[in-house]
């Protein structure tokens, strides 16, 4: 019954200045707001951006990576056995790309209950033909369909079928601005010659787009068997395993453990583009910080209007007072204010977050850099509606409890006194 005539006392006096209270609402309504529709789209274009190389990105990589040779012959010989050497210029040893025993690796692999998926891939530097020019590239032999399934191949293939490298013998998918530049379009054929000297006339049958425009004018892909036959090897040929985790944070401590197994080079998705996740927790900061600073400004208007309040209904504080309210039923009444007015704020604020950032998501976006994107990119992660649902709240009662401690240590005499 007592909290219930408090909060009668809170809503007659949030009523008799509604148009500060509607102003304090709105305030919050209005910062609530922003914070979900700024966090959401700079999350969005997060992801975006890091799907572009990541989607396209094996969480480990398997290969063997042309080094320098670990022994040097001064060093085997016993006469300088225990001496030290000092050797300069150290070429790397001609040692060969292939991954050794790779049908055994896969198998083992594939067994491996943290791994999702495995995909070989043969990786070969060429020279496209055209006309009296040489046009440097690289080709990609690939198993279409687990390229497909594990790294979503077919989004990126802006023109014709993917699954025609498999189909279509002798077939190629360039890069974009790779065909732009020799002018070439589907269904005419064009001339491969690798680093060494072996020449084969392969049918383009698409486009391949990944919105950078430095890996287009170079990356073409076509089928494990062609590239194999391209480069003269049997169909064990295969330089790269392309792995795929359940779980990515798990590839740094399992691309040590493949490589300290198999005695090949790993690399884990973590060290291949620690880059971009610089970038993305940079850009998550600076959203978070903008959407708080939004919060506590929104705060600070309703602890100005709630002191201007406190201010003006001195004498009703001091009646209440007065007839028997003490100093925390007071300063309850207008922490009761201050939380209706952050409550009322929340949902609402929560509410036109969603709605303008579902306006944002269909507003068309389409760029030939991107061809996978069509509408701007929105994340409508829960976390962010909690996040901005309980800072709300939050900052509200600290704005409330602040000047209703002033309003508690009234003394009723003083201000009758006065009056």
């Amino acid at each position: 019954m007592k909290y219930r005539l408090l909060a009668d006392i809170a809503l007659a006096l949030s009523l008799a200045r509604w148009k500060q209270t509607l102003i304090a609402a709105v305030g919050v309504t209005f910062s609530i707001t922003m914070f979900i529709t700024l966090l959401g789209f700079m999350n969005g274009l997060n992801d975006m951006l890091d799907g572009l190389i990541l989607n396209r990105t094996p969480h480990i990589k398997l290969y063997n990576e042309l080094k320098p040779s670990p022994f040097q012959p001064v060093q085997l010989t016993a006469a300088y056995k225990d001496h030290y050497h000092f050797i300069r210029s150290v070429k790397p040893y001609g040692g060969r790309l292939e991954i050794y025993n790779v049908d055994p690796i896969m198998t083992a692999i594939s067994k491996d209950e943290r791994v999702l998926g495995i995909a070989p891939k043969i990786s070969t530097q060429v020279f496209y033909t055209v006309g009296s020019m040489d046009i440097s590239g690289v080709i990609n032999g690939v198993d279409v369909e687990a390229e497909n399934k594990l790294y979503f191949f077919s989004n990126y293939v802006t023109e014709g079928n993917y699954i025609d490298l498999k189909n279509i013998p002798n077939s190629i998918i360039l890069g974009k601005s790779a065909a732009d530049k020799m002018l070439v379009k589907i269904g005419d054929v064009v001339q491969v010659t690798t680093v060494n000297g072996e020449q084969q006339q392969l049918k383009v049958v698409g486009y391949f787009q990944s919105g950078i425009v430095d890996i287009d004018k170079l990356q073409s892909y076509t089928s494990l068997a062609t590239a194999q036959k391209l480069l003269g090897e049997s169909r064990n040929y295969i330089t790269d395993l392309q792995v795929k985790l359940k779980d990515i944070d798990m590839a740094p401590a399992m691309a040590k453990e493949y490589r300290t197994i198999y005695g090949i080079d790993a690399e884990d998705i973590q060290t291949a583009n620690s880059q971009f996740e610089t970038g993305s927790s940079v850009r998550s900061i600076i959203s978070y910080a903008v959407g708080i600073t939004l919060l506590i400004v929104a705060g600070f208007g309703i602890y100005n209007i709630l002191n201007m309040m406190i201010y003006e209904k001195m004498d009703s504080i001091a009646i209440l007072k007065a007839t028997g309210f003490s100093g925390s039923d007071v300063k309850t009444i207008f922490v009761m204010i201050a939380l209706t007015i952050g409550v009322f704020g929340v949902i609402f604020g929560l509410l036109f977050g969603y709605l303008i950032s579902s306006v944002i998501d269909q507003i068309p976006f389409e760029t030939a850099a991107l061809p996978s994107i069509k509408t701007y990119p929105i994340n409508y992660s829960i976390k962010f509606y909690i996040i901005g649902a309980t800072f709300g709240i939050f900052t509200t009662y600290l704005a409330g409890y602040l000047p209703s401690r002033k309003a508690s240590k009234v003394d009723p005499v003083v201000i009758i006194r006065g009056k």
